[in-house]
C-alpha cells in the first residue's frame, strides 16, 4: 500500500516574512490582527516569525530599514559616488530612496496611514531616522575634516537632523503628490537640497527663496 508523503513547508526567511508581510497588507488594505493568524494563513509556525522579529513593529521598522539598505547599495554601484561633492550625494539619495519607495507606494500609502494619529503612524521610521542621521553625520564629518578653521566647520547634529526633517518633509509631499511620475517631488527634491545647502555654505539665499516660491505654489495648488 502506497503511502502519501507529508511535504513540509520551506521554514520562512526574514525576507520571505517581510514579502508575505507586505503582501497581506496589499491584499487587505491593512495590518494582519495578530502574528498568530499571519503566521497561521501563510502555514508557518509563530517561532519561525519569533526567529527574526519579536513584534510586527520590528517587522514595520526593518522594512523602511531595508529600503534603506537597498538605496545605499545602489548608490555605491556607482564607483564614482564617493567623489561625487555632498550636495549631489544627497540628492542621489534622495532620488533613489524616492523611486525605491515609489516601487513600493501602495504599500507604503498604507502602512503610513493605518493610525489615525500621525505620529503613531511615524513610529516605524525610528530605525530609518538614524539610518539617515547617520548618512548625513559621516558627509558632513567627512567635509568638516577637509576644513582648517574650526568656525568654517558645519554642526553635525544640526546637518544630520536636518537632513533627517527634510526627508520627513519630501516624504509628505511625495504621499500627496499626483503628477505624472512624481515629476514634481523630483523638483522639490532638488529645490529643498539646494535651499539647504546654500544656508549651510552661508552662500546668497536666492535658492532658498526660490524654495519658497515653490512652496507656496504648490500649496495653492493642491488647495483648489
Amino acid at each position: 500500500m502506497a503511502t502519501t508523503k507529508k511535504t513540509t513547508k520551506k521554514q520562512w526567511s526574514a525576507d520571505d516574512i517581510i514579502s508575505s508581510y507586505m503582501e497581506y497588507v496589499l491584499d487587505h488594505g491593512t495590518a494582519p490582527v495578530s502574528i498568530y493568524k499571519f503566521c497561521k494563513d501563510a502555514q508557518q509556525t509563530e517561532a519561525h516569525f519569533y526567529t527574526h522579529f519579536g513584534s510586527f513593529e520590528s517587522l514595520k521598522q526593518h522594512i523602511w530599514v531595508a529600503l534603506y539598505d537597498s538605496t545605499v547599495a545602489t548608490l555605491h554601484k556607482d564607483k564614482d559616488f564617493e567623489n561625487y561633492p555632498n550636495k549631489e550625494k544627497i540628492l542621489s539619495f534622495f532620488y533613489t530612496m524616492f523611486g525605491n519607495l515609489t516601487a513600493n507606494r501602495s504599500y507604503v500609502l498604507v502602512a503610513l496611514h493605518e493610525h489615525k494619529a500621525i505620529l503613531k503612524n511615524l513610529e516605524q521610521l525610528k530605525e530609518l531616522r538614524l539610518k539617515i542621521k547617520s548618512f548625513a553625520k559621516e558627509l558632513i564629518e567627512t567635509s568638516n575634516d577637509e576644513k582648517a578653521y574650526k568656525i568654517t566647520k558645519n554642526p553635525v547634529s544640526l546637518f544630520s537632523e536636518g537632513t533627517w526633517m527634510q526627508f520627513l518633509f519630501i516624504l509628505k509631499y511625495w504621499m500627496d503628490d499626483t503628477s505624472a511620475g512624481f515629476e514634481k517631488t523630483d523638483v522639490a527634491i532638488e529645490k529643498s537640497v539646494k535651499a539647504i545647502f546654500d544656508v549651510f555654505e552661508t552662500t546668497p539665499l536666492d535658492s532658498l527663496i526660490d524654495f519658497g516660491k515653490f512652496l507656496v505654489k504648490e500649496n495653492f495648488a493642491m488647495a483648489k
